[in-house]
């Protein structure tokens, strides 16, 4: 279960932030339009950091984030190609996706070609 609380102090300026989730606790921007899908996706992540038990899903988060930047020299880009973020994308709309959700689901991501 994440917990969800809304902020004017948001930890990110940039405008396409609206949400982020730090150890199960999903912060909001006061204000913003923050649709279902997006609860859904920000609840994917937190089943991810939980079976990472939070500091290794960080970890391999940047790590994977450093290799795909390298790759392609683009923070977008790699943003899009981090395992965490297709699974959590591809399944945002489903909600029932965290009830039939398998364990480590998101590596399978990992090695999906890229757009």
């Amino acid at each position: 279960m994440a917990i969800v609380k809304y902020s004017r102090r948001f930890p990110f300026a940039g405008k396409d932030f609206i949400a982020i989730n730090l150890f199960g606790l999903i912060i909001v921007r006061k204000g913003a339009f923050f649709p279902p899908s997006s609860l859904n996706h920000e609840k994917i992540h937190t089943a991810q950091q939980r079976e990472m038990l939070f500091i290794f899903f960080y970890l391999w988060y940047t790590l994977e984030w450093i290799v795909r930047f390298l790759c392609c020299f683009s923070a977008r880009k790699a943003y899009w190609r981090i395992g965490f973020e297709k699974e959590a994308y591809a399944n945002e709309k489903d909600t029932e996706y965290l009830a039939k959700r398998k364990f480590y689901a998101w590596l399978p991501y990992c090695f999906i070609k890229n757009r």
